[in-house]
């Protein structure tokens, strides 16, 4: 019995070793969740009233438990690489169903998935039309289809100031090549529907007290001329809604403008200062490419292009467990959920149970601190060299004692 109960330390001894040999082994791992070797007693079924005087059997594995404590944070500066700061999974999707990890370590594929190292698809709550996210699906995080098409220029909006002191030009009709027959310009640039760019100028001729015309004109084409008047403070009275509308004459590219282009000059003045252009702004711009991906803690994923376009792409979705316990190890720093973990819990980082998700930092091994496994591995060391004597010592008393039997036969 001896014997039994010294093998079974050994082997209780060797499998804390392995176990804290895998959590060395992964000290450097991204995300790594380190475990714990989990023993009991082996207690021989005794008779009635006999367990007085029983002996335990020595001892075997139950179980490998796993700490889900949290690693530190690493910062990488990597756009796509995220860490959990709290509580939650990432979820990916390797074609065959949902896993969860820590490891937050994603890059973009050939085909602009956000990956794994092994090509598993980030999941997300795909965006709605009207804004928000649909948290009742998830997709995968696709950048290659995020490029911002261009815009055509329907709007432009003027904050100037026109002198109120301003003669009337010496020269009429107007004419954009006579400098004699307006008073005041400003240039812009403004964009067809393909996002070609176009310079724009508006012409501000006085043609009485109070009393102005705008005349835009777009690669040196006519769009139209419009009235504005001023009262005797200087503010704009017409247009009441303080919209001018004109028509731009079409491009010969293939592109097109709005039918109607319309000039915001709502906070127009006419004052007695000099002309002052102020702020002049229009709402077209060329076709943009991807330039960067910023995510907020929330787990919102948002695209910036190269034409200052903003667009959502998703919001990283995050899960968590009922017994964290009961999840099932796959490898590859993934977990499968099973009937002892619950059903994961789908929600957004930053809301209730999870945590925030941090862009640009990766989230170490709990285990990256190797002094308390290599503390653990010594006191395992010295238990499998006790129980191997323990084997030596025993089988050394049988020797002796079939020896003995033999002399005395």
């Amino acid at each position: 019995m001896a014997l039994n109960q010294a093998l079974s330390g050994i082997n209780a001894a060797q499998d804390q070793l392995n176990v804290i040999s895998n959590n060395i082994a992964n000290a450097g791992t991204v995300g790594f969740k380190g475990s714990t070797a989990q023993f009991a007693e082996v207690y021989a079924v005794t008779g009635l009233n006999l367990s007085s005087v029983a002996v335990g059997s020595g001892a075997e594995l139950t179980g490998v438990a796993q700490g889900f404590s949290q690693g530190d944070l690493e910062t990488t500066n990597g756009s796509l690489d995220m860490a959990l700061s709290g509580n939650g999974f990432f979820i990916v999707n390797n074609g065959t169903g949902n896993q969860y990890t820590r490891d937050g370590a994603f890059h973009e594929d050939a085909n602009g998935d956000v990956v794994t190292a092994d090509g598993s698809k980030l999941q997300v709550y795909p965006p709605n039309a009207a804004g928000g996210f649909n948290t009742s699906t998830l997709t995968n995080l696709q950048l290659n289809t995020a490029q911002s098409a261009a815009t055509a220029t329907s709007t432009i909006t003027a904050s100037s100031n026109l002198p109120a002191g301003a003669s009337l030009p010496v020269d009429t009709p107007f004419s954009p090549t006579d400098v004699n027959s307006y008073n005041n310009a400003s240039t812009l640039t403004v964009y067809d529907s393909q996002g070609g760019s176009h310079s724009a100028t508006i012409y501000y001729v006085k043609t009485a007290n109070n009393t102005w015309n705008a005349n835009l004109y777009i690669d040196g084409n006519s769009a139209g001329t419009a009235s504005m008047t001023f009262n005797s403070a200087g503010a704009l009275v017409t247009p009441a809604n303080g919209t001018l509308s004109f028509t731009p004459t079409q491009p010969t590219n293939g592109a097109s403008f709005p039918a109607t282009m319309t000039l915001n000059v709502s906070n127009t003045t006419q004052f007695g200062t000099a002309y002052a252009p102020g702020t002049i702004n229009q709402n077209g711009y060329e076709a943009g490419v991807l330039e960067n991906v910023e995510i907020g803690t929330d787990g919102t994923v948002t695209a910036v292009y190269s034409n200052n376009q903003t667009s959502q792409l998703g919001q990283i979705a995050v899960a968590n467990f009922a017994n964290l316990q009961g999840l099932q190890q796959v490898g590859n720093n993934r977990w499968l959920a099973t009937q002892s973990s619950g059903t994961a819990v789908l929600g957004t980082a930053s809301v209730g149970q999870f945590g925030n998700i941090e862009q640009g930092q990766l989230e170490t091994s709990n285990t990256s601190d190797t002094t308390a496994q290599l503390v653990n591995m010594i006191q395992a060391q010295q238990d499998y060299e006790a129980n191997s004597q323990m084997l030596g010592t025993v089988n050394s008393l049988s020797q002796t004692l079939f020896q003995a039997v033999s002399r005395g036969g």
